[in-house]
């Protein structure tokens, strides 16, 4: 009995099946820089800036085109698409520089599932065999890319994104959790605008002996991101000391603590 093809109920389900396939010498960063999923090749940087959809149309491809990221861009621009929905469009999209990724997923009459797609990821420029699958935008810059891989899920309907932003909302959040409370100085270290915090009626911080503490409405970002803010926290004798500069990692172990200063 021969394996039969299933369709991806959504493209949430297609980009994690792409996802799973890459391999290790790819990192995906999901919902980065306007795009579904941004590939960078570990061994050089290399980005592949991918747009899903169940079906390939003019929609997307002018999305792929179009998308940008403050002037930076990525080397090569592709569309992920279930294997045979690509239609007449996949030769106009090779024509505008776009590749189509076609994915596929099988299941034998054991249940057993296979994933797989075409064309390949290109590998390292030193004799690597480009052919006609891949095409080179030569970016002035390369998309920026957040300091920790997001690990939010690629191709959902209103996506939830790890952006600079939200990575130093984290670091808000650590704080508080680590020492107790955040300063005006602090968010002026981390590059932040205090007022969206403790403007009344937000009531995200509320003041506590010229400091302030968590609000009522303050919004739980470690709950949107749990790993990234995990390893944010993993990370505080890095950063916070650079947010305050006379500050002692290793006393920040409690939410009780304080910040301490440093002897003169």
């Amino acid at each position: 009995m021969t394996a039969k093809s299933k369709h991806f109920a959504s493209e949430a389900e297609m980009c994690a099946a792409f996802v799973s396939e890459i391999g290790p010498d790819w990192t995906s960063y999901a919902e980065t820089a306007g795009w579904d999923i941004l590939l960078v090749r570990n061994a050089d940087g290399f980005q592949i800036g991918v747009e899903a959809k169940l079906r390939l149309n003019a929609q997307v491809l002018t999305q792929a085109l179009e998308r940008s990221h403050e002037g930076f861009g990525p080397d090569c621009r592709a569309v992920l698409v279930p294997n045979g929905a690509g239609g007449g469009l996949e030769t106009i999209a090779q024509h505008c520089g776009l590749t189509v990724l076609r994915i596929h997923s099988h299941e034998n009459y054991r249940g057993t599932k296979t994933v797989g797609f075409f064309p390949a990821l290109p590998r390292s420029a030193e004799g690597s065999l480009w052919g006609g699958d891949w095409h080179e935008s030569c970016p002035t810059k390369r998309c920026p890319l957040p300091d920790y891989v997001p690990d939010v899920v690629p191709g959902r309907p209103a996506p939830v994104q790890l952006t600079n932003w939200k990575i130093a909302a984290l670091k808000v959040t650590a704080l508080i959790e680590l020492t107790g409370l955040v300063t005006r100085a602090d968010f002026k270290a981390l590059g932040m605008d205090a007022r969206r915090w403790i403007t009344p009626g937000y009531d995200w911080l509320r003041p506590e002996g010229g400091a302030f503490v968590a609000g009522d409405r303050m919004p739980n970002f470690s709950e949107q991101h749990p790993d990234v803010y995990a390893k944010v926290k993993a990370d505080a004798p890095v950063w916070l000391p650079k947010v305050r500069p006379n500050a002692y990692p290793e006393l920040f172990t409690s939410p009780a603590a304080a910040p301490a200063q440093a002897a003169e």
